[in-house]
């Protein structure tokens, strides 16, 4: 746990005294906290497509993994962008500052250097932009188009709405899809809390044309069942569509089966703190088995659930949560330095 040991000898540090100074024993481990989350995701993606192969793995945010520098100059790290089958990635084009914020120039220019490289590599992009304007979501959906990007306009941050505008999805299409490649658009609407019954989100949901769904793998904690799963990858059109199940891989979520109510008072050794401004999400050492276990490897895991139950892939988020680390590490550095 080198973020806690850290803390833990920074009174150390502060005396003078070095991690130098210290037995080998008591020395934290160095994680490369980057090449992990690569890791991780690489590993979940050979898991999932042992049980399909046809599995659909997309990872959200985080682009800088795409290079092995995390530099918009760096090689693209071909394990990582092999690994997933597309790349995710919010307010690209709007939202950066908020809903129907436009995204500065600087920004979106860094984030498709990145996004551009995985698409050299074949990675279908995929994009949440957050705008509510009919002008500002004609914008986004033209922008993104002409970038080579399938993209959402989501109205609201919570991602708990259909949108009303356009009246049906952009880029509407009565084909089959198969194939993440296929897909023309999507709705991204991970948070159900706006319908009563599993039943009724599923019905809504197939009522539109949408040819991919990303939805949570719950309805408020309760699985769908393998009647509500066959609903959903069909378009209302008639034609079938791809379904995917959001998973959060960086962060431990208090409202998710695996939660026990005893890590509040004695959690297991990779579960961290509170993550500010995320109520009821923790910060987890990703790289260790304890929480891997519970995310993908075995049949009790988050990622055999979703194949077993028929989704067609897993968007995986909390993949930036490298950078958190890096930024600890960062401070323990300037806080050892400044003890010299």
């Amino acid at each position: 746990m080198q973020r806690t040991l850290s803390f833990l000898f920074t009174p150390l540090l502060l005396l003078g005294c070095s991690f130098d100074d210290l037995p080998d024993f008591l020395i934290p481990v160095k994680v490369d906290y980057d090449q992990e989350m690569r890791y991780l995701v690489e590993d979940i993606s050979n898991y999932a497509k042992g049980i399909n192969r046809h599995f659909i793995i997309v990872p959200q945010n985080g682009i800088e993994l795409i290079t092995t520098t995390t530099t918009t100059t760096g090689t693209v790290d071909n394990a990582y962008v092999n690994s997933a089958t597309g790349i995710a990635q919010e307010s690209v084009f709007f939202g950066q500052d908020g809903v129907d914020q436009p995204t500065s120039p600087s920004e979106t220019k860094r984030l498709q250097t990145y996004l551009n490289l995985a698409k050299d590599k074949s990675n279908v992009i995929l994009v949440t932009d957050f705008a509510n304007t009919n002008n500002n979501i004609d914008k986004s959906y033209k922008d993104n188009k002409d970038a080579g990007y399938i993209s959402f306009a989501a109205d609201q941050m919570a991602l708990n709405t259909i949108p009303p505008y356009p009246p049906e999805p952009f880029n509407v299409n009565s084909r089959n899809v198969d194939e993440l490649y296929e897909a023309h658009n999507f709705l991204n609407l991970t948070n159900p809390d706006m319908y009563s019954t599993p039943q009724e989100f599923v019905d809504k949901l197939s009522e539109t044309d949408y040819d991919l769904l990303i939805i949570d793998f719950f309805f408020k904690r309760e699985p769908y069942t393998e009647a509500q799963i066959k609903q959903l990858k069909v378009k209302s059109n008639g034609a079938r569509r791809l379904l995917m199940a959001y998973v959060n891989i960086g962060e431990a979520q208090e409202n998710r089966y695996y939660w026990q109510s005893f890590w509040y008072t004695n959690p297991p050794d990779w579960l961290l703190g509170p993550v500010p401004g995320e109520t009821g999400n923790y910060y987890v050492e990703y790289w260790k088995k304890g929480w891997q276990d519970i995310i993908y490897g075995n049949n009790e895991s988050y990622i055999f659930k979703i194949v077993d139950a028929g989704f067609d892939g897993a968007y995986m988020d909390g993949i930036d949560v490298f950078e958190y680390f890096d930024s600890m590490e960062t401070t323990d550095a300037e806080l050892e330095g400044a003890s010299e």
